[in-house]
Formats: structure tokens, C-alpha cells, sequence
């Protein structure tokens, strides 16, 4: 793919893009934006694309309250719990020194079943549809009868001669080789070498193939679908342009809006509510994102949040040239302790579909989203790993921008009543060993917040 890496002064011209090169903690919040419902209605995205998703989820639901016991008490619903998190609160406003007017909560993606991470929607979701696409195509006497036609011999016989492949730094590999695995498909993870040993060995005992390379998220990526595009019956998954991952993720919208409905927590004018997610390539925070618009409309605001590293949704929409440019065009490696987010180059689907109706982006060191794993376990006793802290520092950010919340028309008695919802993305499934150095790293790496 081309590079503008030759135009590296250009860009630098953009002082926000100096800021993003000089690897400095960057917040971009913007105070104009385009309604919702126009910007919406401009997208050239299916309409009934998450409501398909949301009814794909429900067909199956019976399955995997069947296959996976952890699933049975939602009825095989992939969901995770919505959290106040006061106590996070008042830590993290004596770290910042900073009162944060409102309530913050946290969405426990981290709990999700199955594979414990915000990619079981997206990455569910296209294991789901290839399934049925395969059995309407290679058992059509089996077509429209749903997930119960798996138990027909034949028909798990056609899954097994199929192949699924995808490139990943972790979670997302995690999820489609682990639902993947238990339909028969032949499954192949195509990872860069700085993805956790522990997900690669748990995708191998699985009886998935890891195949690592050399290089970032992007090379991975171009791996693999090179490799599935030998293959006829080999689908690949595409983490930077794949419409049935992000429709996957945009159901989450729904589901949040009636967890809040059943906590009798309002949205709208005097009570916005503003959500806050870790992003790497951008599909999972674009879906969600997506959908919340569709729910919310101009009372919900979406912040991204990036390692100052890999910056590279934040470098896409603020240039406007979203795939085509990465962040080793200006200079940073795109390596990070939050492997989850170690990507250089943004997903073009999300920047051009998504890109305007995000509210703004920040960006969180290293240090500062391993001590945030401390952090959080101290206060409200939750484990997450380090990539699914990003957004926590995020409402403080936003109030020290005042600027933006005039401009959005969002005055003190506005954020009094607001609700700060924080995405914890990632987490349940890291061994006990791996938790233990995350912690103890993170309580070495308190001194950031004194800085």
C-alpha cells in the first residue's frame, strides 16, 4: 500500500501532529461536529446491518448456551456488565486532582464469555455468518433451519473441509480461533511476533495454527490474507475493513442502552453520556461508536483512546487520509505494552464511515495504562490487562478542555448529571502469572501520575 512517509514535513505542519511525532500524551476533542442523524444518513453503510447482526446473535444463542456453559445464565446472549465504579472515581480524582462532575462506570467487555475481550462480538459475529453462508451454500436442504442443522453428520462434515484465517496482535485471533475451533473449521491466526506468548499457546492447545511474523499488526494482516486467497474454501477475516466485524460490535449499542434503561439511568440533554474506548485498528471502537450514535443520536459522545506509540485512528481522521497514512510516517515505532493496540495503520471503513462522528481522541503513555492496571484492581478490585485501560484517564481529559464542552453546548449543570462510561476491552483470560507482573508493574509505575 502507498505511504505518504515522503511528505513527513506536511504533516508535521499540523502542530497536533508534531505533538502525536513527539510521542507527548495528545488529547483532540472536537467541539463541531456534524448531527448525528445527518451524518448517519450520509453513511453508505447497509441499513439494517446491526439489526441483522443483532438477530444472527439471537439465532444462535441456543448453541452456545449449549457448547459453553458460562453463556447458559444469559440464555447463550454474548454480553458483559455495566459497573459503577465510584471508588475508581475518587482514586483516580486524587491522582488527577481533579473532581470529575457526574457518575463513572465502567463496561465490563473484559467479562465477555468465551474469549474475555471486546473482539467475542465482532469476531463472534463473523465466525457466525460464515457458518451460515457455508451451510446455505454446501447443504441447501439445510438452509433456514438455523444453528440446529450442526447436529446433521453431514453438515459438520462440509465445516471441517472449511478454513477461516486472521491476522491479529491478540484478541481478535483469540476470539475467531477459539468459536472457529469449536464449529470444525479449519482455523489459522496469523500474528505479530509481539502478541502474548499465552494467546498463542492457548489458540495451539486449542488445535488452531499460529503462524507469527515478523513486523507490526499491518504485516500480519497482509499475511494472512495473502495466504487465504490461495485457499478457495480458506474466509478471511478483515480486522481493517470487515463490515461484518463492526456490525458485530455495533450491537453492543443496543445492549447498553437497555442495561441503562434497567439501572434507570437517562440520556439526553441534561445528562449526556459520554463513552470512552481503547482502539487499535479501529473496528471495535467504530462499531460501538456506530451503534451508540443510531441509539443516542447528539446526547452520546465517543472518545478514542490510543497509546501515544501507536496513535493511529487519531493520526487517520485528523489528516484525513486514514489508511493511506501510518504512524511510522512520522517516526514512531507502533510498539506498545498494550499489544492489543499496536497498530500503525487505522481501518479505512472506520475512518471514512465513523471519522465524523467522533467526538475526539486521546491519547495514554505506556507507563500510564500499566499503572492504571494498579490502579483499577486497588480501587474496585478488577483485572483488565493494559490496553483495556486507555480510556480511564479519558473524562478527566475531557474536563481540561473547556473549550469543547462550550462548543458542544454542555454547561456545568449538563455535566453534573452526566454519565462517563469507561470500555474495558480486555482481560479475564490472562493466566495468573501474567496478571501478577501486569500489577506489580503497575504499582512501579504510580510515579506518572506525580509527573
Amino acid at each position: 500500500m502507498e505511504t505518504v512517509g515522503p511528505n513527513r514535513a506536511r504533516l508535521l505542519e499540523d502542530p497536533l501532529v508534531a505533538r502525536l511525532a513527539s510521542g507527548e500524551e495528545t488529547s483532540w476533542f472536537r467541539g463541531e461536529l456534524e448531527p448525528a442523524a445527518e451524518a448517519l444518513r450520509r453513511s453508505s453503510l447497509p441499513a439494517g446491518l446491526v439489526e441483522d447482526a443483532r438477530q444472527r446473535f439471537r439465532r444462535f444463542a441456543p448453541w452456545f448456551a449449549q457448547r459453553f456453559e458460562q453463556t447458559r445464565t444469559s440464555d447463550g446472549i454474548i454480553e458483559s456488565p455495566l459497573h459503577r465504579a465510584p471508588a475508581l472515581q475518587a482514586r483516580m480524582e486524587e491522582l488527577c486532582r481533579a473532581q470529575l462532575p457526574g457518575k463513572l462506570w465502567v463496561k465490563r467487555d473484559d467479562m465477555l464469555p468465551v474469549s474475555g475481550s471486546i473482539k467475542a462480538r465482532g469476531g463472534f459475529h463473523e465466525v457466525l455468518q460464515v457458518v451460515e453462508q457455508i451451510i446455505d451454500e454446501a447443504c441447501p436442504d439445510a438452509s433456514g433451519q438455523g444453528p440446529r442443522v450442526l447436529e446433521d453428520p453431514a453438515v459438520t462434515d462440509t465445516l471441517r473441509e472449511h478454513g477461516i484465517a486472521v491476522g491479529s496482535t491478540g484478541n481478535l485471533g483469540l476470539s475467531i480461533g477459539l468459536l472457529s475451533a469449536e464449529f470444525g473449521l479449519r482455523t489459522t491466526v496469523h500474528m505479530s511476533t509481539d502478541a502474548r506468548p499465552w494467546k498463542k499457546d492457548l489458540l495451539r492447545r486449542r488445535g488452531v495454527e499460529v503462524i507469527e511474523h515478523p513486523g507490526d499488526f499491518s504485516t500480519a494482516v497482509e499475511a494472512g490474507r495473502a495466504a487465504a486467497q490461495a485457499d478457495p474454501l480458506t474466509h478471511f477475516v478483515d480486522d481493517e475493513s470487515s463490515l461484518s466485524l463492526f456490525a458485530g460490535y455495533a450491537v453492543a449499542a443496543r445492549r447498553l442502552a437497555g442495561q441503562l434503561q434497567a439501572l434507570e439511568v437517562t440520556v439526553g440533554k441534561d445528562s449526556p453520556l459520554f463513552v470512552y474506548l481503547p482502539c487499535g485498528v479501529g473496528g471495535g471502537p467504530g462499531g460501538v461508536a456506530y451503534g451508540l450514535k443510531q441509539v443516542f443520536g447528539d446526547h452520546v459522545h465517543c472518545i478514542f483512546a490510543e497509546p501515544t506509540l501507536a496513535p493511529s485512528m487519531m493520526l487517520g481522521v485528523r489528516t484525513g487520509l486514514h489508511s493511506v497514512v501510518s504512524v511510522q510516517d512520522i517516526e514512531l515505532s507502533g510498539r506498545t505494552t498494550a499489544d492489543g493496540l499496536a497498530v500503525g495503520r487505522p481501518s479505512r471503513l472506520v475512518g471514512e464511515q465513523v471519522g465524523g462522528l467522533i467526538d475526539g481522541f486521546v491519547t495514554v503513555a505506556d507507563q500510564r495504562m500499566t499503572a492504571l492496571v494498579s490502579i483499577l484492581e486497588q480501587a474496585e478490585g478488577w483485572r483488565i490487562e493494559p490496553s483495556a485501560t486507555a480510556g480511564i484517564i479519558g473524562p478527566w481529559r475531557v474536563m481540561e478542555d473547556p473549550a469543547y464542552l462550550r462548543a458542544r453546548g454542555l454547561d456545568a449543570r449538563a455535566m453534573a448529571g452526566a454519565h462517563h462510561v469507561v470500555w474495558s476491552t480486555g482481560g479475564s483470560m490472562v493466566p495468573a502469572d501474567e496478571m501478577a507482573g501486569y500489577l506489580e508493574a503497575g504499582r512501579q509505575a504510580l510515579s506518572v501520575f506525580s509527573q
